[in-house]
């Protein structure tokens, strides 16, 4: 089998997998809907006729549940999963390091920042925003925070027109710290009623998915989603070396620009939307190398697909293990991811002994 058809295989299946996690979530919660009861109820919504054998009866209220809850709930966990492990992979193709992720150059950090005060001072400043931007104003705030902090570690990185990814990384600590300590004060300062909110936006979650939230998440997720591969083959020659990569004609300076503000901008609006929610960009990049090798050609794409079906799958979890509660999706992926982060170290451990 080439590597060609071992990458096309490997797609299919992860697409496959996501349809099948997507029925799942769509089908299972308080109240149950079957796949054939989901089919018949949005072409009731949409006026479209069925075949007779596939027009099966539903209630009412499984119907406002699919089409208020379920269905705007799976498509921004989807974005916000595939945003997430695409910015991921492209972060780790840049910095020619497994176990580097938005977080660790502070675009996390400054879209919580922004979000948070947006928060903190919402009484006056946030209400000013929304009346501009309507739902736009957190996914805009924290992109904004992103971008921010993005282009003062970018600058404090480049020297001569190149940017140095080692004094990006460490920039992005620093940035890490001190943007953290501005979150930490309007932490302290916020009110009862703030800090409950900023707690559980700060664990994570997509339970409050409307379509509004969907409208205003897809545009920054859609965008980097797409163009995202479109920087594979530069990623791919990077991979040997910044030198060899010029060599090979590509222009590193503009996949760097473009791989910094693509993440930005999805990131931004993920951390926005859903809150922080770890893992995804670091353990889905590590697994489709182990099923489909380094070419990002593939590994982008199928970090979109699998970053969508594991964010979807956590939600399942984080909404079912202790019904009728639901507890914070940023706990299930941190439950899951850190000991996948642990297992990865321990093996390379293991292999440098060796």
């Amino acid at each position: 089998m080439t590597s060609a058809t071992r990458r096309r295989s490997a797609l299919v299946a992860l697409a496959v997998l996501l349809f099948v996690v997507v029925l799942a979530s769509i089908g299972i919660g308080a109240v149950g809907i079957t796949p054939s009861q989901a089919l018949a109820i949005l072409a009731y919504q949409i006026n479209l006729p069925l075949p007779p054998t596939l027009v099966v009866p539903f209630e009412q209220q499984q119907a406002a549940v699919l089409v208020a809850i379920r269905i705007p709930r799976v498509l921004m966990g989807a974005m916000i999963g595939a945003a997430l492990a695409v910015s991921g992979a492209a972060m780790q193709g840049m910095f020619r390091n497994p176990l580097a992720d938005p977080g660790l150059i502070g675009v996390s950090s400054g879209a919580a920042l922004a979000a948070v005060a947006t928060i903190v001072l919402g009484v006056s400043f946030a209400d000013t925003l929304y009346k501009q931007l309507g739902p736009f104003t957190l996914p805009v705030a924290a992109f904004v925070g992103a971008v921010g902090a993005t282009v003062i570690i970018y600058r404090l990185a480049n020297v001569n027109g190149r940017t140095i990814v080692a004094t990006m990384l460490l920039a992005g600590i620093a940035m890490n710290a001190l943007l953290g300590a501005g979150t930490g004060f309007l932490t302290f300062i916020a009110t009862d009623a703030q800090l409950r909110n900023i707690t559980f936006w700060t664990l994570g979650s997509i339970g409050g998915a409307t379509w509004r939230s969907v409208a205003a998440i897809a545009p920054f997720a859609f965008v980097a989603i797409m163009l995202m591969p479109r920087l594979a083959r530069a990623l791919n020659a990077m991979a040997l070396g910044e030198a060899e990569a010029r060599y090979l004609g590509f222009d590193v300076e503009r996949t760097k620009r473009w791989v910094v503000m693509l993440v930005s901008l999805a990131v931004g609006a993920a951390v926005a939307l859903a809150g922080i929610i770890g893992f995804i960009g670091l353990i889905v990049p590590h697994l489709l190398r182990l099923l489909m090798g380094p070419d990002h050609r593939g590994v982008l794409p199928g970090a979109a697909l699998l970053g969508a079906t594991l964010l979807l799958a956590a939600d399942l979890i984080a909404r079912t293990i202790v019904a009728p509660a639901e507890l914070p999706i940023g706990i299930v992926t941190a439950t899951l991811g850190a000991p996948f982060f642990l297992w990865l170290l321990l093996r390379d451990r293991r292999r440098s002994v060796l």
